[in-house]
């Protein structure tokens, strides 16, 4: 039985050991004074918290304007190869593959948006877009056109017509303007 008490008597004291060690007990600053004596604050006011670090600013540069080779110049259009800005509903006649007679009806411009109806003797297409980065794409061929929109990314690079077509891409820009691309193949 001794070496129980013994037993227990050792676990007490390794515990009441571990318990000092920890820091259990008052830190001596309950009052503003820390256990050297020196005043840290007024008695009874409160301690200032110390602010916490704000996030890194970041800063969201707007998109630099769209800009297009032939710039707002429609009539640069006519012959089926043009890159041009608008920033309203416009009209834009040009000559589609084996130079028959196409309308580009451009009906809604605003940011971030686009739309626009194309005819030409074989087919119609309709596109629209909306929201940062996105667009149309249409292909106008002498037996049909097809169309798709969506993400064009923002690099407005300029599309690859196949032989014997012509291709559309409308893209929209935040400021409220669209890049038109008009490439005959």
């Amino acid at each position: 039985m001794a070496a129980t008490s013994t037993a227990r008597l050792l676990a007490v004291a390794i515990l009441l050991s571990l318990a000092t060690a920890t820091g259990c007990g008052d830190s001596g600053e309950a009052d503003g004074t820390p256990s050297n004596g020196a005043r840290t604050t007024e008695p009874g006011a409160s301690r200032p918290s110390q602010p916490a670090p704000s996030p890194p600013a970041t800063t969201k540069r707007p998109a630099p304007p769209p800009s297009a080779a032939d710039g707002r110049d429609l009539d640069a259009c006519k012959d089926g190869d043009c890159q041009v800005l608008v920033t309203e509903p416009v009209t834009i006649r040009f000559k589609g593959p084996t130079g028959m007679a196409v309308t580009l009806d451009v009906t809604e411009v605003g940011p971030n948006e686009v739309a626009y109806a194309v005819k030409s003797p074989q087919s119609q297409s309709k596109g629209s877009a909306r929201g940062p980065g996105q667009g149309c794409i249409t292909v106008l061929r002498t037996n049909g056109s097809g169309n798709s929109c969506g993400g064009v990314g923002n690099d407005h690079a300029r599309p690859s017509p196949p032989a014997d077509a012509v291709v559309i891409q409308a893209t929209a820009g935040e400021d409220g303007t669209a890049v038109l691309d008009i490439v005959s193949g």
